[in-house]
Parts: C-alpha cells; sequence; structure tokens
C-alpha cells in the first residue's frame, strides 16, 4: 500500500480571497513578515499495490476529472514515505 498526495492550489493569476483574508489576519493575531498567503488542498489518496508510473498515472487523471479545478488550479502528484 502507498499514500499519495495531491496539492491543489489555484493558478497564480487567479485570485485568492481566502488567503488574502488569512494574509490581512496574521498581523493582528501578532504574527508579521508575511506578504502573501496563498490557500490550497491537499488530498492523501491511499492506492494498493506499489505507486508505479501505472498507479500514479490513476491518480494524476483521478486529479484532473474531481480532485481539481484545472481551468482555475494547478495540481502536483507525489509519493509520500
Amino acid at each position: 500500500m502507498a499514500r499519495v498526495i495531491v496539492d491543489v492550489m489555484l493558478k497564480p493569476e487567479i485570485l485568492d480571497p481566502q488567503g488574502q483574508a488569512i494574509a490581512r489576519a496574521l498581523p493582528r493575531l501578532g504574527f508579521s513578515g508575511v506578504s502573501a498567503v496563498r490557500q490550497g488542498k491537499r488530498f492523501e489518496v491511499e492506492i494498493d499495490g506499489p505507486a508505479d508510473e501505472a498507479a500514479l498515472a490513476d491518480v494524476r487523471n483521478m486529479a484532473e476529472t474531481l480532485l481539481a479545478n484545472t481551468v482555475i488550479e494547478d495540481f502536483t502528484v507525489r509519493v509520500e514515505g
């Protein structure tokens, strides 16, 4: 069994209002030195068997089909551990 991580982030040209709200809140909470925040999603997919190229291709297909809106989001796929 392998764990594959899919990180999904808004494309750089897409406005991130939630990230902006977090960035504005940080100074009020006593945190300084942060110029910007981008918010995203993380999916952990446990697959049967090894994380070979065929399995990773399936996870990429899952990400393109369901986990990410590829019009406005980018994603990366990596094996954990």
